[in-house]
């Protein structure tokens, strides 16, 4: 079936104010008349079985951060990142582990400060590492209060999980070069510690999920450069793969779907972030061939896909717009098992590019999934 894409501020089609979890900007988007709510399209999409359109996080999900959700600062430490904290200069902070970040403007995030070492030997963790209470971080105050004034029962409840084994260590160690060199000369020192981290995270997860009714929860664990991997596989699989895995299984026990982030070239570790269970890779474009991905593991695990050949910033036309929501979707949507977003300065052409990106999803699926 044919859509008929809908002008710019028609009257017939509703509008909704939206923003993403990473600023405190708002846009107001078209919402579209859906038979289905967001959050079924998403499972739906998820488990590649007929569904609706290709989901938008802009207009489907509401997300949340690590920082999002304590209702308190203990002793002056911060859980994460505050990335909707207004910032014209870089300034410093210490997570809930203890370790010292600096805040870059330029880069619009945080990087270890320099000198920084929580842990001095990996063989000495269990003696260096202060685990967060998490009790104290009044997480039912938060909870209650976005319960009860923001979320909507009908969009995705996403929530960013933080970060994963080997970021981690790269936090405690003071870079990647020290948590590197623990892979490699300390390895059942570092497996010990996963063990007990991947505890942490499934701890802190269950808290989260007892307060949200949680979708879909991203975990961070970056695994490379742009050039290739920072460790290799006998190390993913000996060290890396079990206590990861054990995470992933515990979240998708309860229902909850789970995305991996990974920046980096990673590819050589993409088949095994699907044995781990992996339901959905939110890898890094310039780094990894995505659309080579899709066409070998699509039937194995889904993508959040980018807009292909978009800059953000740069001047399209209405019709380069809808040529690449188009293309994107030709290359990542078939079958199911994935979603994306486009984001635009211009409200004319944001309302153009979320149009196509809906009504185009519709009749891909349409041909796809209801050939009758």
């Amino acid at each position: 079936m044919k859509y008929p894409r809908p002008a710019y501020n028609d009257p017939a089609i509703k509008t909704q104010t939206v923003g993403t979890a990473f600023s405190n900007a708002k846009s107001v988007v078209p919402k579209f008349d859906a038979p289905i709510t967001p959050v079924e399209n998403y499972r739906r999409n998820v488990a590649r079985d007929n569904p609706i359109w290709v989901p938008c996080s802009l207009t489907d999900f509401q997300s949340l951060l690590t920082h999002d959700v304590a209702g308190t600062l203990v002793r002056g430490m911060q859980i994460h990142s505050d990335l909707k904290r207004p910032a014209k200069k870089d300034y410093c902070f210490k997570d809930w582990f203890g370790t010292d970040w600096t805040f870059v403007c330029s880069a619009g995030g945080a990087m270890l400060t320099p000198g920084t070492q929580l842990v001095s030997d990996i063989t000495k963790w269990e003696k260096e590492i202060v685990w967060p209470d998490l009790s104290e971080w009044r997480f039912e105050e938060k909870a209650e209060e976005y319960m009860r004034e923001t979320y909507n029962p009908e969009k995705v409840m996403h929530y960013d999980l933080g970060r994963g084994c080997t970021e981690r260590l790269v936090s405690i160690m003071g870079g990647y070069t020290e948590s590197m060199i623990a892979l490699a000369l300390e390895p059942e020192a570092v497996a010990d510690f996963f063990d007990a981290y991947s505890d942490f995270v499934i701890a802190f997860f269950d808290k989260i999920n007892s307060l949200y009714p949680l979708d879909v929860v991203t975990l961070h664990d970056d695994w490379g450069t742009e050039r290739d991997t920072f460790f290799s596989e006998k190390m993913m699989e000996d060290i890396v793969f079990s206590p990861t895995k054990k995470i992933v299984d515990h979240i998708k026990s309860k229902g909850v779907v789970f995305e991996l982030h990974s920046c980096g070239n990673v590819t050589r570790f993409v088949p095994y972030a699907i044995d781990m269970g992996a339901q959905l890779l939110q890898l890094q474009r310039r780094a990894v061939n995505l659309p080579e991905m899709k066409k070998k593991y699509g039937d194995k695990v889904g993508f959040s896909a980018p807009m292909e050949g978009f800059v953000m910033g740069a001047d399209y036309s209405k019709e380069e717009i809808i040529s690449i929501v188009r293309d994107s979707l030709d290359i990542y949507a078939t079958g199911g098992g994935c979603y994306t977003s486009i984001m635009l300065r211009d409200p004319e052409k944001q309302w153009v590019g979320l149009s196509e990106l809906y009504y185009y999803g519709r009749e891909l699926y349409d041909r796809e999934f209801r050939k009758d």
